[in-house]
């Protein structure tokens, strides 16, 4: 997950939290937290860096239309991620209560 930018770390965090999304619902979600129109050009090939990183599968609905899901690996880094952020987070608060 170190080497993933922060938009694609949304993006993953957007999917993990669907059910089998097309890229234009992930669109629709990341444009509602980033409050801007998330043009095609960058949402795409974000998606497919996330695929060929095996942290997001990717499926065919229709024709015209794919889905995304998380992978095994793609959950195991949102935990690792997780678990990194806590012990920051944890630490800040000892800091705080202790006046530091």
């Amino acid at each position: 997950m170190d080497d993933l930018t922060g938009f694609q770390r949304d993006l993953l965090y957007v999917i993990a939290g669907a059910d089998q999304p097309s890229g234009q619902d992930v669109k629709d979600e990341i444009e509602t937290y980033y409050s801007s129109e998330i043009n095609h050009g960058r949402l795409y090939p974000n998606l497919d860096t996330l695929v060929n990183k095996d942290l997001v599968e990717k499926g065919q609905l229709d024709r015209r239309t794919n889905y995304y899901e998380i992978s095994n690996r793609g959950q195991q880094a949102i935990e690792e991620r997780r678990q990194w952020e806590q012990q920051y987070l944890n630490n800040s608060a000892l800091h705080a209560s202790l006046g530091c």
